[in-house]
């Protein structure tokens, strides 16, 4: 491999408004950009350090510039899954694309890419101002709503009241707890919920092995890559695959083929962030269940090249904004 360079910045976009789950609040979407050069190429990743793993922008933007260059193999082995080997290893298929001349997606044998349907989330409020929220975001036909346990029958049965047409997801961020599931499912179920969202904290789920489950219940912060996800099928139906967990495309890719094995279905998520970002989760939403790959509809401008968003569908990313 010709001698690498690594360059690595911290960036910081405005969300629309504010947006809100059951962790809290912000304003701003902070992401890391690594750069990866060849002397004639240049490959980008984008990546977002998230508290609830101990990570932070600074600590992210010098474990890339620390990186000793390698292939994508041996970063695997170099550096465990975080944000930072994310950025790294999306810049680094990106820059394999430019030197081939092919789209990233063939050299992961993934095919020509297509248009796909992507959830559009609304982030945590009072029933009443989901169910607004839930009327203006049409023609959006599915929809994310975010929980946080109490309260949370009233948010599911205001927005399928005001969205009666629309597929509905939830996540509850890890709000719940035990003695919550079997009401709040029946209400999903009785809502019409497609999919319930790490409803309990990764480190407490274990009522999930004694409830019947009436809505698919789907395993975010409690999976991260291919590492224990055999002790997740007496709990969780599906697995929210984010690159960020998993520690880049090379390594969510192999999750999604061994999650697949296993019989659970595959929701492919993000942070928010901008375009950059979901360029790449762009071959796994190919295969996947549901899409969740919105993070640049919440901010209040994305970066140049951005995916091209239509009525809820994404089209695959160009050359110029990534792979």
């Amino acid at each position: 491999m010709p001698r690498l360079t690594v360059t690595a910045r911290i960036e910081s976009w405005p969300i629309a408004g504010r947006f809100v789950i059951a962790r809290g609040a912000k304003t701003e979407a902070r992401v890391v950009v690594a750069e990866v050069n060849d002397g004639v190429h240049a490959g980008r990743g984008e990546c977002v350090p998230y508290p609830r793993y101990g990570q932070s922008a600074e600590a992210t933007r010098d474990a890339i510039l620390a990186w000793e260059p390698c292939s994508r193999a041996e970063l695997r082995q170099r550096m465990a899954p975080s944000a930072a080997r994310n950025a790294i290893d999306c810049a680094l298929w990106d820059l394999e694309a430019k030197r081939a001349g092919v789209a990233a997606s063939v050299l992961a044998g993934v095919g020509p890419l297509g248009a796909r349907n992507t959830c559009f989330t609304l982030g945590l409020d009072t029933p009443e101002d989901m169910a607004a929220r839930a009327i203006a975001a049409r023609p959006m036909s599915v929809l994310k709503l975010k929980l946080a346990g109490a309260g949370d029958e009233a948010r599911m049965r205001a927005v399928r009241a005001a969205r009666p047409d629309a597929t509905l997801l939830a996540d509850a961020n890890e709000s719940w707890r035990p003695g919550d599931l079997a009401p709040l499912l029946a209400i999903a179920a009785e809502t019409r919920m497609a999919l319930i969202e790490q409803p309990l904290p990764a480190d407490d789920d274990d009522a999930l092995t004694r409830i019947a489950r009436p809505v698919p219940v789907c395993a975010d912060e409690s999976a991260h890559a291919r590492d224990g996800l055999a002790d997740l099928r007496d709990r969780y139906d599906a697995v929210n695959i984010k690159l960020d967990k998993t520690g880049g495309l090379t390594e969510a890719l192999a999750m999604a083929e061994a999650a697949r094995r296993l019989g659970f279905r595959i929701m492919v998520g993000c942070m928010v962030a901008t375009s950059l970002s979901m360029a790449p989760a762009c071959l796994l939403a190919q295969r996947a269940d549901w899409v969740d790959l919105d993070g640049p509809l919440l901010l209040s401008r994305d970066r140049q090249h951005g995916l091209v968003y239509s009525d809820g569908s994404i089209a695959p990313p160009t050359p110029a904004l990534w792979g």
